[in-house]
C-alpha cells in the first residue's frame, strides 16, 4: 500500500484572508459590477458558480479591495460564524471579491485542489477545522489555526485519481440537478401559457371579467372559494412528523432540516398536514414560507399557522400559481402589521385568481405529471449518488480504501 504522509496545510499552501467592505459602503444589484461571495455562497454546490443570488460592489470600491480577490480554482473556506463551509471557485467568478468572513486557500504545493476541497470537506477535515475554532459568542478560525491543520497524503497522482472518483459522482449529481432545475422552469413556463396567455385556448371564445378576458367556461374565484382551511390537532397521534415551511417554498422534515429541535416538547395542539394539504406561517409567508406536503404521510405544524386544502384535482395548479409574482404581490398587499407583517387565511381567501374549470385541469395534470415523474427519479439517483459519495469519502481520505478497492 503506498504511503501516506502527513503535513501541516500552511507547509503546503498559503491561506488568505478576504476584505470587509469599506465603511459606510453596501452592495449593489447591477450585474455589471464585480461580484463579492459571501459565507451564503458557500455549500450550496462543489463549484462555485454566479448566479441571481449574488451581489456586487461597484467600481470605486473595487479599486479599494482590488487585492482581495479569487481565481478560479481557488478553495474558499469560512471562518465566522457558520464554519467549514466550502467552495471551489468556478469559471464566472474568476476575480470575483471576498468577504473579510471567507478565506482562500491557493498556492498549493504537491496538493491536488478537488483533494483539497474533499478533504476538508470530509468528516476528517472537519474534525481538524473543529480542533482549531475559538470563541464563544462569535466563533471564529483564525488563519494561524488554519495552517496548523493536519493533512495527510498520498502521491499527487493517487489524490487526483481519489477526486476523480468523487468528482465523478458529484457531476452526476449536479447533472441531475441542473435537469431538475430546467424542469421546473418548463412547468412555470407550461402554467404561463395555459393559465396565463391561454395560448391552448386561443381558438375558443372568451368573455370579459375583472380580471381581463377569459376563456368561456373559466371563472373569476376567490380563493376563499375554492380552499378550504384545515384546523384538525394532531392530539395523541404521537407519530405525527412535524413539518416546516422554508424560504425555498417547501415543507421538510424538521428533524432533517434544523441542527436542534425547534417545536415544542408536546405535540397534541399542532395542526395535522395531510398529502396535498399547504401550510404557511402568517408571519412569514411574504418571503416564500408556503409549502404543500408532499410526503405521502400526515404531517404537522405549529398551531399558529395556517393549514389549507384545494380542492380536489387542483393540487399541481395551485402549487406553480402561489409562485407566480401576481400571487406573492397580493400577498403583499394583504399582509398587514408594522414591523411585522401577517396574512392570515381570512385575509388569503380574499385574493382573486383566473379558475380553470376541472376538463382543463385534468388535461394540464396529464402532461405535468410527467415532469415530476423525471424529477422524481433524479431525486431519488440524488441521494442514492450523495449516500455513495459520502460512504467512500471518509474511506478514501483517511486511507482506509486504496482506490483498487474502490473500483472492485
Amino acid at each position: 500500500m503506498e504511503e501516506w504522509k502527513s503535513y501541516k496545510l500552511g507547509d503546503i499552501s498559503e491561506i488568505k484572508g478576504g476584505k470587509r467592505l469599506p465603511k459606510g459602503i453596501g452592495l449593489i444589484t447591477s450585474p455589471n459590477s464585480h461580484p463579492y461571495i459571501r459565507i451564503r455562497d458557500l455549500g450550496v454546490s462543489r463549484i462555485l458558480e454566479l448566479d441571481s443570488s449574488y451581489e456586487y460592489v461597484d467600481d470605486e470600491t473595487q479599486k479599494q479591495i482590488s487585492r482581495y480577490i479569487v481565481d478560479e480554482g481557488d478553495i474558499l473556506l469560512s471562518i465566522v460564524g457558520t464554519i467549514g463551509l466550502t467552495g471551489i471557485v468556478g469559471t464566472s467568478l474568476n476575480k470575483a471579491n471576498l468577504t473579510e468572513n471567507c478565506v482562500k486557500i491557493v498556492n498549493l504545493k504537491g496538493l491536488d485542489y478537488k483533494y483539497l476541497y474533499y478533504f476538508l470537506s470530509s468528516p476528517v477535515g472537519q474534525s481538524e477545522i473543529s480542533k482549531g475554532i475559538v470563541g464563544a459568542v462569535q466563533p471564529k478560525l483564525p488563519i494561524k489555526n488554519i495552517q496548523n491543520i493536519t493533512i495527510n497524503l498520498p502521491s499527487l497522482k493517487r489524490q487526483q485519481e481519489i477526486a476523480s472518483i468523487l468528482s465523478s459522482i458529484d457531476d452526476k449529481i449536479e447533472l441531475n440537478n441542473r435537469i431538475n432545475h430546467n424542469l421546473e422552469e418548463q412547468a412555470q413556463a407550461l402554467y404561463k401559457s395555459w393559465f396565463v396567455d391561454f395560448e391552448p385556448f386561443k381558438d375558443g371564445n372568451f368573455v370579459k371579467t375583472e380580471m381581463g378576458l377569459i376563456p368561456e367556461g373559466w371563472a373569476v374565484k376567490q380563493l376563499g372559494e375554492v380552499t378550504n382551511e384545515m384546523r384538525d390537532k394532531v392530539g395523541n397521534n404521537k407519530v405525527t412528523k412535524v413539518l416546516s415551511p422554508i424560504n425555498t417554498g417547501q415543507l421538510v422534515l424538521s428533524e432533517d432540516f434544523f441542527t436542534k429541535q425547534v417545536y415544542s416538547e408536546s405535540i397534541a395542539k399542532y395542526l395535522i398536514v395531510k398529502p396535498g394539504d399547504f401550510a404557511y406561517n402568517p408571519a412569514r409567508v411574504n418571503i416564500g414560507s408556503l409549502g404543500v406536503n408532499d410526503f405521502p404521510f400526515d404531517g404537522c405544524v405549529s398551531p399558529v399557522y395556517v393549514v389549507f386544502r384545494c380542492e380536489n384535482g387542483y393540487n399541481y395548479f395551485f402549487d406553480l400559481y402561489r409562485k407566480t409574482e401576481p400571487f406573492k404581490e397580493e400577498v403583499l398587499a394583504r399582509s398587514n402589521g408594522g414591523v411585522r407583517q401577517t396574512l392570515g387565511y381570512k385575509d388569503f381567501a380574499l385574493i382573486s385568481l383566473v379558475y380553470p374549470p376541472k376538463c382543463v385541469i385534468e388535461s394540464f395534470n396529464s402532461i405535468y405529471k410527467s415532469l415530476l415523474d423525471i424529477q422524481k427519479h433524479n431525486r431519488a439517483q440524488i441521494n442514492t449518488l450523495s449516500e455513495q459519495r459520502d460512504t467512500l469519502l471518509p474511506l478514501l481520505m483517511s486511507g482506509e480504501l486504496s482506490i483498487l478497492d474502490s473500483n472492485n
